[in-house]
């Protein structure tokens, strides 16, 4: 049997934080549940899951709810280069001082 981790308590907050705000996206939009799920080609089970911040739903589904809602746009970038301070920091500390010249 595969043994798993717990998830830090930041992970959990986030995606019940996207849970939540998909769920309330859809209901802005009056749309059912079912009429979601099938736009996105995941189960009714498994949206009710999404919109709880279930950890064990693959976030391929997270983004085929935001697809169906229209809001996948919002996840471009989220990992792009220009956001990733920590690694931009580690790549300036690795940049030359000085470029030597050939004669």
């Amino acid at each position: 049997m595969k043994k798993t981790w717990p998830a830090p308590p930041e992970v959990e907050k986030l995606l019940k934080d996207m849970g939540s705000d998909l769920k309330d996206a859809r209901l802005r939009r009056r749309l059912k549940a079912e009429i979601v799920a099938e736009r996105a080609g995941v189960s009714i089970v498994t949206l009710r899951k999404i919109e709880r911040g279930n950890l064990q739903t693959a976030v391929g589904n997270y983004a085929k709810v935001a697809f169906a809602l229209g809001l996948l746009k919002n996840l471009h970038g989220v990992f792009d280069d220009h956001n990733d301070i920590v690694g931009n920091m580690l790549e300036e500390e690795r940049l030359p001082k000085r470029i030597k010249t050939r004669k």
